[in-house]
């Protein structure tokens, strides 16, 4: 990855100098635009440029905005063979102690736009603050997503093949404008957006160039050119689905639909207006999901169809299965996701729980033993938490094996901040975290793992158990770690059945440690076991199963189908 730095210059003379000599430690190359500035801003421009080897200094002849002297920049990064470019404001209300982070997550995502996410101080104008969150809405409507946080934001590293190919087929606004319209176009054009949280400052002697009244009519016309373009994609995308094909992904490796402020907002209509409100918001957004997940569209059709071929007369799969029973699932993990804040937030009475077996872990919490329960992404984890509320506070250890869920998660901490309950994301289960989990079992607490998901780094490393009619992988980790704990453990499926919760416990092994010699066999044994018990629940209530993609497909036609895909890319 080649990186070279792009500032614009409009009459920047207070803080220029000190950004430049705060760069200098990078050792990037830099172009400097000056964008049509005064004598006494040129002529301190031009020092800056003969004092520093490594800054090129480029000019406008005159003013013609920001946006302008970044695309200058920007292309002649590109022409001279750089692969990205950080964009830095030249007036010091960046953070530049951040730009290691965002340098180092372009070269983990090389195609992607990584972009700042501004995070204020009391130094921020309160109408520049408020106003940004009317372009929020409509950049949100622009996308039809909430992959966007902050578009206004002018701290970020641009992919610049994807940027010069934007330049060659669109006209960009290049003002104030720009900012905004060239986030929004690249994400049409399938660049990925991420966001980095930066600390953002207004200088007392900083310089504004926003020119109130005609940027505002700039970027109100912006918004409506973008608008009619979304309006105009709207079928192709309905139909085709996501702008990103991900059909040949591992689903580890997809990212979670939504923003930290997208979901974040739901959570505050909950706590506003509880389930009414909670509801008008989701319903609608699921509703766009499920449009536009062509993938998960296809995956759940699919599932309902293996349930419906075991169990013909299924009560909840009358008729032809069609679209209408895929948006019903849908509209189920909707509703499922309500359940979770209701669990999260201590909303759930224990009268409204029926938990039969609970009398199998209580005499062993009562001694301070912990225990392993092995779960699904079938129903509602979250009812654990009957476990940790009613067993005198019991601490609950839930393993999450990937960060796909991230977003929500950090939601469901900040409802209930005392929650006993503690999510713990890792990438795989390895030695250090069967340590971590091994004190918390002779602390007395609960480790919960979810044994019917794979993940990215499984391959060669999973169990093909019948599943419905056809083997499907299940991964070694989670049974492996059980065998490590030595300890009992439990299966656990967490149900809504006639209105109620149902909470399913039941025995799965005194322990799964044993001998080296015939360690393979028991878990197959185990992960046999696991599956039969998981099918016998989720052909009970098959619209409470959350694995929205294919989930009998092996990992080696994943690695194969890719390797495929990179081929023809390089031919």
């Amino acid at each position: 990855m080649r990186v070279a730095l792009v500032i614009p210059n409009y009459n920047h003379v207070v803080a220029i100098e000190a950004t430049l000599e705060r760069l200098a430690h990078l050792e990037l190359p830099c172009y400097l635009v000056n964008d049509g500035s005064d004598d006494a801003t040129r002529y301190l421009l031009t020092s800056l440029a003969q004092r520093y080897s490594w800054v090129t200094l480029l000019h406008h002849p005159f003013n013609r905005g920001k946006g302008a002297a970044v695309t200058t920049g920007l292309r002649a990064a590109y022409r001279e063979g750089y692969s990205h470019a950080l964009q830095v404001d030249a007036d010091g209300q960046h953070n530049l102690d951040d730009i290691p982070a965002m340098l180092a997550r372009a070269e983990e995502k090389p195609e992607a736009l990584i972009s700042g996410l501004p995070q204020y101080d009391e130094s921020v104008p309160k109408i520049r603050l408020y106003a940004r969150y009317l372009t929020h809405f409509w950049v949100w409507v622009e996308t039809l997503s909430l992959d966007i946080q902050d578009a206004m934001c002018g701290f970020r590293v641009y992919p610049l093949a994807a940027t010069e190919q934007l330049f060659l087929t669109n006209a960009l606004g290049e003002r104030m404008d720009f900012d905004i319209e060239v986030m929004v176009r690249l994400h049409w054009q399938g660049v990925q957006v991420i966001h980095l949280p930066t600390r953002v400052i207004y200088p007392e002697d900083g310089i504004s160039h926003f020119q109130g009244l005609w940027d505002n009519l700039r970027i109100s016309g912006m918004h409506t050119r973008l608008f009619f373009g979304m309006l105009k994609r709207l079928p192709r995308k309905i139909i085709g689905g996501s702008n990103r094909d991900q059909s040949n992904s591992h689903w580890s490796s997809i990212g979670e639909r939504g923003s930290y402020w997208g979901i974040k907002l739901l959570a505050s209509s909950y706590k506003l207006g509880g389930h009414w409100l909670c509801r008008a918001i989701m319903y609608p957004v699921i509703l766009y999901f499920f449009l536009t997940g062509r993938n998960a569209r296809k995956a759940s059709l699919e599932f309902l169809n293996r349930v419906k071929a075991c169990d013909p007369q299924h009560p909840q799969l009358q008729g032809d299965l069609g679209w209408q029973h895929g948006l019903k699932h849908f509209f189920a993990f909707g509703n499922a996701a309500l359940d979770r804040i209701d669990a999260w937030c201590d909303r759930i009475q224990l009268s409204q729980i029926d938990f039969p077996n609970r009398v199998l872990l209580a005499d062993r919490l009562e001694a301070g033993q912990g225990a392993v329960l092995l779960v699904s992404h079938l129903g509602n984890l979250e009812l654990c938490r009957a476990i940790s509320v009613h067993q005198k506070k019991v601490k609950v250890n839930v393993m999450v094996l990937t960060d796909n869920a991230e977003n929500f998660n950090r939601v469901l901490k900040q409802l209930n901040p005392d929650s006993s309950v503690n999510l713990i994301q890792v990438s795989e289960l390895g030695p250090s975290t069967s340590m971590l989990l091994q004190q918390k079992i002779e602390d007395g607490e609960l480790v919960v793992i979810a044994g019917d998901r794979t993940s990215s780094n499984s391959q060669g490393r999973v169990i093909y158990a019948p599943f419905m009619g056809e083997p499907a992988p299940f991964p070694q980790g989670p049974f492996i770690l059980a065998g490590l704990l030595d300890c009992p453990v439990y299966l656990m499926f967490c149900l809504r059945e006639q209105g109620r919760y149902v909470v399913h416990l039941e025995t799965f092994s005194n322990t799964l440690k044993g001998p080296r010699k015939g360690r393979m066999q028991r878990l197959e044994q185990a992960v046999n076991h696991y599956s039969a018990r998981l099918e016998y629940f989720a052909r009970r209530e098959p619209l409470q199963w959350f694995n929205f993609f294919d989930f009998w497909r092996k990992d080696d036609d994943i690695q194969r189908a890719n390797s495929q895909d990179k081929d023809r890319t390089d031919n």
